[in-house]
């Protein structure tokens, strides 16, 4: 019983993503290494559950080791400037036969579908082609790159067709001229430039990379990218965190809206980074996605949602839709990715000075993060505009947190008159007041 307790709630807190992803396309790109670690079945299971989700999926891999080991065999030496292949004819054909033989692992490991497994009944197809035209890269820094390229194109309208058709479309580091010249290309820049192109809402970079850290140890969860861009400023970071750092500030200026770069040593990284509020890597995005608001009317859906379950254990006054919609210019919210984890109300009695602060509440999956202390932050800035000397809540069962943050105890005297009236002394709440 408890375990299926934990899987319906689980269920309806994740069904906001769900919702929020329909019909949106993601570019997933993974390096080579995760193929040698041999995590590409989990991550084609963990893909093809976002495509039954009604995501469109657009796959970007990297070729590095396999292109190292094919030049091994040939006993020639690779050779890289700012972590860039220099691609000779020898490397060129390296890439091409990397490139095949993984395309074939990659479909392979998207036709498993064995039953008891997330891939049952799947029956999933990706696409790939010529979808990517290229330049040559030319000489940088004095270096000569020879067949290593860029992209020029993508091909995103044939793109949005297959796509739009129910099929995953697979990308390869390599890219074609118009004058039938191949050239060897990365995969973060394939997957930037596809990503771009197609308007995507994410792209995500499943990495070799652990977790990124700034210069104090801190884990850097979300940035802006002018934030990131501050970052890599700095020149801390390991070579490879900054490649893919770059990469995703040229997305985010490209008019990528979120780029995730996630650790794919972590099991189910992507969906855990996707489906889960703070996620399990790092998170560029044009703008800060965590903001603190007063509440419109849309809001209301997900107030409702958030106070529902305290309403009925007692610990705040039942409150029906039609008053939260009449009162919802009271209320102000904390929301992450369009999803609502706060709320609380404002409800002034201006010939007082004084403000009541109702309703504080924050998911309880997102609790001890300092959201509370932020939404009252908030709010008492929100007193201090309205003119207001003071705050007053009147709680059952939070006097505690109250207390710790400035409130201080006093009766139901000290509440402005028409508040005295309206008091519920079956409820008995603490009257808690706090001097702006």
């Amino acid at each position: 019983m408890e375990n299926s307790v934990q899987f319906v709630h689980w269920l309806r807190s994740v069904a906001p993503y769900i919702h929020a992803f329909r019909g949106k396309t993601f570019v997933v790109a993974f390096p080579g290494e995760l193929v040698v670690a041999g995590a590409l079945p989990v991550l084609a299971q963990d893909l093809s559950l976002l495509h039954a989700l009604g995501i469109k999926i657009v796959i970007v891999h990297g070729s590095r080791p396999q292109v190292a080991e094919q030049l091994a065999l040939r006993n020639v030496e690779g050779r890289f400037h700012n972590g860039i292949r220099i691609t000779d004819t020898a490397a060129l054909e390296c890439s091409k036969e990397a490139a095949g033989e993984l395309r074939l692992d990659i479909e392979a490991a998207f036709s498993q579908g064995l039953p008891n497994t997330p891939m049952a009944h799947a029956a999933i197809r990706i696409i790939s082609g010529n979808f990517v035209t290229a330049k040559p890269i030319g000489i940088v820094d004095g270096v000569d790159f020879q067949l290593t390229g860029t992209t020029r194109k993508v091909a995103y309208d044939t793109i949005d067709r297959i796509l739009d058709a129910g099929s995953l479309v697979l990308l390869s580091p390599l890219g074609f001229s118009p004058t039938g010249e191949a050239f060897n290309l990365t995969m973060e820049d394939v997957a930037v430039s596809a990503a771009t192109a197609l308007r995507a809402d994410k792209l995500i970079f499943i990495s070799e990379t652990p977790m990124m850290v700034d210069q104090d140890g801190d884990e850097i969860r979300e940035l802006s990218y002018k934030q990131a861009e501050a970052e890599l400023e700095k020149k801390y970071l390991a070579s490879d965190a900054s490649f893919y750092l770059e990469h995703a500030v040229k997305a985010s200026r490209g008019g990528v809206p979120r780029i995730h770069i996630v650790p794919y040593k972590i099991d189910g990284s992507a969906l855990l980074e996707l489906f889960t509020h703070d996620g399990v890597g790092t998170m560029v995005s044009t703008e800060n996605l965590e903001s603190l608001r007063e509440a419109t009317i849309e809001d209301v859906g997900g107030i409702i949602k958030l106070i529902e379950p305290l309403e009925a254990d007692g610990t705040l006054v039942k409150r029906g839709r039609e008053l939260i919609e009449r009162e919802i210019n009271y209320f102000s919210v904390i929301e992450h990715d369009g999803v609502i984890f706060g709320c609380a109300a404002l409800y002034p009695f201006p010939f007082d000075k004084m403000g009541e602060m109702a309703c504080l509440t924050v998911n309880p999956d997102v609790q001890s993060q300092g959201d509370g202390e932020r939404i009252l932050k908030h709010m008492e800035k929100r007193a201090r505009r309205a003119g207001f000397h003071s705050l007053f809540v009147l709680t059952t069962r939070t006097a505690h947190w109250f207390l710790k943050r400035g409130f201080v105890q006093a009766s139901v005297d000290d509440l402005p008159k028409d508040r005295q009236k309206m008091y519920n002394w079956q409820r008995k709440s603490l009257v808690l007041i706090k001097q702006l």
